[in-house]
């Protein structure tokens, strides 16, 4: 509940000062004396946006204040505490509006953000005036009324959590599965380039060793005469090196029989005669091996030739062949993981498209059954603001699918949203033997107040707002249906703090505390001012709201009368 509003050099308000109390509040003044601005003021503490142009002439900042108290509000003070703010003397928010656009906001002493004040004053106060009447013709308003009317907010706001639970999961989804579009060509690609490496079956070192045997193949004969020539020179032919060399051991030997110094020396020389032995050994094994072999000369360069093409294919090296085909096997084992990932994608997007579908029919069917109490229940309150005659009806639509919604949000038929499959709309025939026509096509100025006023009367005992602000309520009303949008205040007063800014006597003498707004000029500066009335103020405020600026005896007992004949 609105306790305490203070503004300071605020449009023409220099400083103002407001405390409020339970029940009707009445606001009257003359016209511009500054009513809209203390709606304007109201607005900046529920988070609407400041402009430098509020400020007053002459003044740096304006300043509006405003304390509430928030006993009846505990998921307020969930709020305030899980934010850090103590929430135990009620709320108190004052906003600082500077020329530069620098405002500030601060809750409880402390400056805090816009986002977090919208937050803690969505169900602390609601403004019923020209903005009002406007939501009521917006066709999504009408579905939220009917919700509230039917207790049905908490399945609805099921539907609006597992839809934007949905809509991520959806997205997640595509992405992996453009993804996967993307690298399928790619993948086709790298799946082809494995097989090739793995079927060629690439052995470490196995280029260079097939080229050596290229070479070997190639010049087998050169080879086989220069291997065989140097077997005749080492060991086969006359003069043989190691025949010449068993001669010079011979000779060394005799030597070193009469010098012993020349031991070492006959060693070394039957260590190389034992050398040339095994070196024609080896030579000869060699000899044996070699081959003319046009046959595996083909294999050999044609497995070269295959290896080539290869090294030019994966980098140049038997190496970096192997080190693409590691790449490749990596890659696969990523697209194996976006596979899983679809699939695990797949099963998220069903399980909460089959929650959210089952939760969309159930409201579905109850705004259905609750559609026809809501027009019998607005058309007696209506009947009771002297629209007798007045047919209403809260009709039910769906949007249907057009073949271009997203499959995971629609179930063929209808179109999902996060509210439901329904549309809802306010059809009105205000006279007899007229046709119902949608509400925004057919509504007075007069007929939209007393809807709204009819619709808030229904809605008293399910809005969760304490507090209700009535501006224009009056608009296009007059005569004994003033006087039965008083008494609906009044019965309205029960449930909510009502405060309600009329220019109509017939409504202004159902408050039960009245303040009076007026604007006097002093020192060549103008200045708005707002007072609470006593009793005889009160009946000269009234007078003065029937009569206007000539207040007669008879203006004045009338006032009297219309003031005593109230039940408040």
């Amino acid at each position: 509940m609105l306790k305490e509003l203070r503004i300071r050099n605020f449009a023409i308000i220099e400083v103002l000062e407001i405390t409020f109390s339970n029940g009707l509040t009445v606001l009257s003044g003359e016209t511009g004396a500054g009513k809209s601005i203390i709606i304007n003021a109201l607005n900046l503490l529920l988070g609407h946006r400041a402009t430098g142009k509020y400020i007053r002439t002459g003044a740096k900042t304006a300043e509006v204040e405003g304390f509430f108290e928030i006993n009846d509000h505990p998921q307020i003070k969930k709020i305030m505490d899980i934010n850090g703010l103590d929430s135990s003397n009620g709320l108190l928010i004052r906003r600082i509006i500077s020329r530069k656009d620098r405002h500030k906001i601060f809750i409880n002493d402390r400056q805090s953000t816009i986002q977090l004040l919208s937050q803690l004053t969505s169900s602390l106060v609601n403004i019923s005036g020209q903005h009002a009447h406007q939501r009521l013709l917006n066709e999504d308003e009408h579905l939220l009324i009917l919700d509230q009317f039917g207790k049905l907010m908490p399945l609805r706001i099921k539907v609006y959590d597992l839809y934007h639970q949905l809509i991520p999961l959806i997205e997640q989804l595509k992405k992996l599965q453009k993804q996967q579009a993307r690298q399928a060509e790619h993948i086709e690609l790298m799946r082809f380039q494995a097989k090739e490496i793995t079927e060629a079956d690439i052995q470490p070192k196995e280029d260079e060793k097939l080229e050596n045997e290229q070479i070997r193949l190639q010049h087998a004969e050169t080879i086989y005469q220069k291997v065989n020539q140097s077997i005749e020179q080492l060991y086969d032919s006359d003069g043989a090196i190691v025949e010449i060399l068993s001669k010079v051991q011979k000779d060394v030997e005799q030597a070193s029989s009469m010098d012993k110094s020349l031991s070492d020396t006959c060693e070394r020389i039957q260590e190389a005669n034992a050398l040339i032995d095994d070196i024609t050994s080896e030579l000869r094994q060699y000899l044996e091996g070699i081959k003319i072999d046009d046959q595996r000369l083909q294999i050999v360069e044609d497995r070269i030739y295959l290896l080539s093409g290869l090294k030019r294919k994966y980098g140049g090296s038997i190496e970096s062949i192997e080190a693409h085909l590691k790449n490749i096997y990596k890659e696969l084992d990523n697209q194996e993981t976006i596979e899983e990932k679809i699939v695990e994608a797949e099963k998220n997007v069903s399980q909460v498209y089959k929650q959210l579908k089952e939760t969309i029919y159930i409201l579905s069917e109850k705004r259905k059954n609750c559609a026809g109490n809501l027009s019998h229940a607005v058309e007696k309150e209506l009947h009771q603001l002297k629209m007798n005659q007045t047919r209403f009806q809260v009709k039910i639509t769906h949007k249907n699918n057009d073949n271009h919604t997203d499959e995971f949000l629609t179930d063929g038929h209808y179109v999902f949203t996060e509210t439901g499959i329904d549309r809802s709309h306010f059809m009105i025939a205000p006279n007899v033997g007229e046709e119902m026509k949608p509400l925004a096509s057919i509504a007075s100025g007069g007929e939209l107040s007393r809807i709204v006023l009819a619709l808030k009367a229904i809605l008293s005992g399910t809005e969760s707002v304490s507090t209700v602000v009535f501006d224009e309520v009056d608009s296009g009303i007059g005569g004994g249906v003033a006087e039965m949008v008083g008494q609906k205040m009044v019965a309205l007063s029960n449930h909510h703090q009502i405060i309600c800014i009329t220019h109509l006597p017939q409504i202004a003498k159902y408050g039960q505390h009245h303040f009076r707004i007026e604007k006097h000029v002093n020192s060549g500066r103008t200045h708005t001012t707002i007072s609470p009335i006593d009793h005889k103020e009160r009946i000269n405020e009234i007078a003065r709201m029937l009569g206007g600026e000539i207040i007669t005896e008879k203006t004045i007992e009338h006032a009297r009368e219309m003031i005593g004949s109230t039940s408040v």
